[in-house]
This record gives structure tokens, sequence and C-alpha cells, in this order.
């Protein structure tokens, strides 16, 4: 009986493990995945109109505002995701396409942004 407590103590371990790595391997794909947006021409072209701290973003531009001390400007995600998706909402004379609400870019490419600029 006391194997297979400890049988099972072990398998939980790992699996909480496993589920931890896991999410953490998904969480740098998120953000890896709000880069190649932000930084796409194509696709959201954030970076020509908001200027970044990143060495990969060596056009940046200064229509938007700087993309600096995001987690203090939007305390709560939801909100930086809702100006993303469509920052109409709050200012209705912004030059900012409504990504979302236009479906520029999906669901799934905003919540990749977030993640990315919110580390900045």
């Amino acid at each position: 009986m006391r194997k297979l407590k400890t049988s099972l103590c072990t398998a939980g371990f790992l699996a909480m493990l496993t589920a931890g790595t896991a999410q953490a391997a998904s969480q740098d794909d998120l953000i890896a995945m709000g880069k190649a947006v932000y930084l796409n021409k194509s696709k959201g072209n954030c970076v020509s109109c908001h200027q970044i701290d990143d060495s990969d973003a060596t056009q940046a531009g200064n229509q938007g505002p700087p993309i600096v001390a995001m987690q203090q400007r939007f305390p709560d995600k939801r909100m930086l995701r809702a100006q993303i998706w469509d920052a109409t909402v709050n200012n209705p004379l912004t030059i900012m396409p409504p990504l979302g609400k236009h479906w520029i870019l999906s669901e799934q490419e905003i919540d990749a942004v977030v993640e990315y600029v919110y580390q900045f």
C-alpha cells in the first residue's frame, strides 16, 4: 500500500511538472508569435506606428504611443487587449485601426501581441 501511495504521489508530481513546462513553452511560443505579428508589415504592422525597445524593431514609428511601461499603463491585461481589438472605443478619432473588429488580426494573434508587448 505504501509503495502505491508513493507511486501515485510521484506520478502526480510529474504530471504537474510536465503541465508547468508545457505552459511555459506555450507562453514563450505565444510571445514569439506576438513579436512576429508586431514586426510583420503585412499583418499587424504595429512597428510602423509604435516605438518599442526591441533590437529587432529597427525602423519603429512614432505616430502612436511608445510601447513602454505596459503593465503600469494597463494593470488589467484585458484592457490592453480591448485597446488592440478596437482603439476607437476609447478614442473615436484614433488613427489606430480596429485590428480585431475588422478582422485584421485573429483572436490568437491579438492574444499573442498582448503577451509580447506586456513584457515591455
